[in-house]
Order: C-alpha cells, then structure tokens, then sequence
C-alpha cells in the first residue's frame, strides 16, 4: 500500500495525527478544545444517517439471494448462542479483574457537586426509560410503520424490516432476482457516500479528543487512573486471550484481524464510538470471505447483543463503587448482579455514553450501592468509552466470522489470502471498486 499511496494520504496515519493533535489542544486550551465537540458529533452524525440504508440494503441483497430461508432462523440462532456465551465471560472477566486488582480499595470519597448529581439524574432517567421489561423491550423491535424504523436509526426495528423484505424477495423468482439487484446497486450508491465521509474521520477524531481533553482534562484521568489501566489491561486480556482463542478455532489470527481493522480502530479511538465504523466493518468482513447474508446478520445484531467491552465495564465498574463506597457484596449479590447485568447489557449500542446508562440501570435494580456514587466515574467515563467500543467492535468484528465459519458461510481461503496481505485495498478504494469485494459474498 505503501508503493502506491503516500503515507500522510492514509487515513490511518491522518486519524493518529489528529488525535495527538486533539489531546495537545484539549490539554493546552481547554476551553477551546471543550467547544471543539460539534466537530465529533458532526461526523458520527454524517455515519449513523447511512448506517439504516447500508443494513438494509446488504441484508435484503443477501437474503433475497438465499434459496434456503430457514438459513435464517438458523444464523440468527447461532448469532445469538455464541453472544450469550462470550458475554457471560466478558461479564466474569470484569468481576475477577475487580477481586483481582482491587481499584476501589482506599479510594475515598468525592464529593458530589450539583452539576455531576444532575448529569447522574439524567442517566438515570434515561436508563429507567430503556429498563421497561423483556416483553416491552421486544415489542420495541416492531416499529411503527416501516418508515418509522429507518427514521429512528433503530438497528433492531431496521434488522427486523430488512429480513421480511429479504424473505419475500426471496420468494418472489424472477422479479424478486431484479428487485434485489437494484437494492444492491444502491446499496453501492450508499457505500460510495462511506467513502466519501470517511475522508471526514480525522477531522472529527480531533474534535471528539479535544473535547474529553478540555472538558474533562488529564486530571481526571490521572485521580481514577488505577481504574481506567485496569479497564484498558483486563479488556486487552480479554481480546487477546479469549477472542484470540476463539479465533484460533475459527482458523485465523487475531492480531492479523486486528491490522487488518487497524483504520476502523483507530476511528473508534478518536470518536469513542463504534458506530461510525460499522459500514467499514461490513465491507472488510465480506473481503474476508464470509458471505453478505451473514454479515448483514450478525453484525447489526451484535451491535445490540455482543457488546463485550461495556460487558466488562460493568461488572468492573460495579465492583470499584461497592469497594470505593466500603459496600460489602456477598457472592449471591454478585450472581446477582451478573444475572441482571446480562439482561441489562442486551439493549445498549454503540453509541458514547450507552455502557454509563446501562450501569445505571443495573445499579438501580441493585440498591446496596448507592445511585450517586456514579459521580466519581463521570471524569473518565469519556476515556473509558473508548475503550468499551474498541472491544465491543473487535468482538462483533470476531463474532461475524464466527459465525459465517459455523454455517459454511466462510471462504478460509480469501480469509488466510486477505488477512495475510493486510488492509488492501485501502477503505476508499474498497469503496470505489464495490463489486470487488460484493462478487466472493454473493449466496
């Protein structure tokens, strides 16, 4: 890649760049770099507007493809058994890295001003808001009306859309074959808009670290420092041993996956957020060789089912209140909290402030702890986030491959070829050539 396009033109290097350069600003001026938010929400604004149409095109193409319907049912079976069981080990993991490390021993109090009890009162809003019950959270799935899904931006009211449209077309021979060409064709339309609001991502990585710098600053991060290193080790533990095994079983390396993912990384670092790479890791696993049928699946799916990092964040975080409050918590409380922290976790996305709601959540299901000692993580809980995305974005990215190898789905050979030989194309040039990348996934 190098041979061909200048290093300070790829978007990998830009995107560091910027994020030093964001860290620099916030330190330096805060007060500007706090004001320098628009820019990160702009851009995963700009994202999440294609992320509906870019689902709903990849999975109605694939499943209008099928011959074999019932293959639906039975991904989405597999999808939803292997993110249950690799969600429970991330919520053990941040309990044992809590019994382990100790974060919270000796930390002591910080006072709550009324400005933090307000922000907490609004988590807390919003979190009895989303906490509504299995049965009201399932009826959520169904939309409105099928407009009402994509101007929503649901991914769960838009997956179930997408999979009734994909059946029908399906069924539809000859006329159904031409519709679900034309929906792939815009399908590239919208992938070639990616393309272009890519180019945005260092722009926005600026913003959005300037922002937590100046807003937040490094003192915050430096007083719950033990914290945050324990959150960063325990979730690169987690990546590197238990998806690395999972890996390994599914016949590739993690750590090539994870240069192979190298530019989408680096964009969820400067946005804490993984939904602004979410079509990027759609169009990279299908160069990978599993099919657009299980992609378009898995991934959206995951995006509310497999979330590993906020996983461990929770068990973690619930362990440093209970020990930075002198809250005892008996093994049955635990069990406790890890039944209800698998059910809690299931609703959350990807999107920056998501895993603290959720915490919230669970914290108010559990009242040994107290609701307000939330305060103290409201200082790095920016930092935090990044690293709740990284993790739950490697694990979806993981979790897809996964799947595609259980139902045959998976062409190791492309995999081992495309692994091997790096992120290349470039995501631009992904972009511009679709078909490339489309012709290998067809079902």
């Amino acid at each position: 890649m190098s041979a061909r396009t200048p290093l300070w033109r790829q978007i990998y290097f830009q995107v560091i760049v910027a994020i030093v350069l964001g860290l620099s600003f916030g330190a330096l001026w805060p007060h500007a770099g706090a004001s320098l938010k628009p820019l990160g929400d702009a851009f995963i604004a700009l994202i999440k507007m294609m992320i509906a149409p870019i689902i709903f095109c990849t999975l109605v193409h694939g499943i209008g493809s099928m011959r074999d319907t019932a293959k639906v049912g039975r991904i989405g079976l597999k999808a939803i058994v292997y993110f249950e069981v690799v969600s429970t080990v991330a919520l053990g993991a941040g309990l044992l890295a809590g019994h382990l490390m100790h974060p919270g021993v000796g930390f002591g109090s910080v006072p709550v001003t009324a400005a933090s009890a307000k922000t907490i009162a609004g988590y807390a809003e919003r979190a009895n808001e989303a906490d509504s019950g299995l049965v009201a959270h399932l009826l959520n799935i169904i939309p409105t009306t099928v407009a009402d899904a994509f101007a929503r931006g649901d991914l769960l009211q838009v997956l179930l859309v997408s999979i009734l449209s994909g059946i029908a077309l399906s069924r539809m021979g000859a006329t159904g074959a031409k519709i679900s060409r034309g929906v792939d064709l815009v399908g590239q339309l919208f992938f070639r808009m990616i393309g272009i609001i890519v180019h945005l991502a260092p722009i926005g990585a600026f913003g959005a670290m300037a922002y937590t710098v100046g807003q937040f600053g490094v003192r915050s991060l430096i007083n719950l420092g033990q914290l945050v290193a324990v959150f960063y080790v325990t979730s690169a533990i987690f990546v590197v041993v238990v998806l690395g095994a999972v890996a390994r079983l599914s016949g590739f390396s993690i750590l090539r996956f994870l240069s192979y993912i190298r530019e989408e990384l680096l964009i969820v670092v400067g946005t804490s957020s993984s939904e602004t790479v979410l079509p990027n890791l759609m169009r990279k696993l299908e160069r990978l060789g599993a099919s657009n049928s299980v992609v378009g699946l898995v991934v959206p799916t995951g995006y509310s089912f497999n979330l590993d990092g906020t996983n461990i964040y929770m068990t973690l975080a619930i362990l440093f209140l209970a020990q930075a409050t002198n809250t005892p918590l008996s093994f049955a409380q635990e069990a406790t909290i890890l039944l209800i922290a698998m059910l809690t976790s299931k609703g959350a996305s990807g999107v920056t402030g998501a895993g603290f709601v959720t915490l919230a959540a669970t914290l108010a299901i559990v009242p040994d702890i107290p609701l307000g000692s939330l305060a103290i993580l409201l200082g790095v809980d920016r930092f935090m986030s990044q690293c709740r995305s990284i993790t739950n974005f490697i694990g979806n990215g993981v979790g897809a491959l996964v799947v595609a190898r259980w139902e045959g789905e998976l062409d190791r050979t492309q995999l081992a070829a495309a692994l091997a030989a790096g992120p290349l194309p470039s995501d631009q040039e992904l972009v511009a050539d679709p078909e490339v990348v489309r012709a290998p996934a067809e079902v």
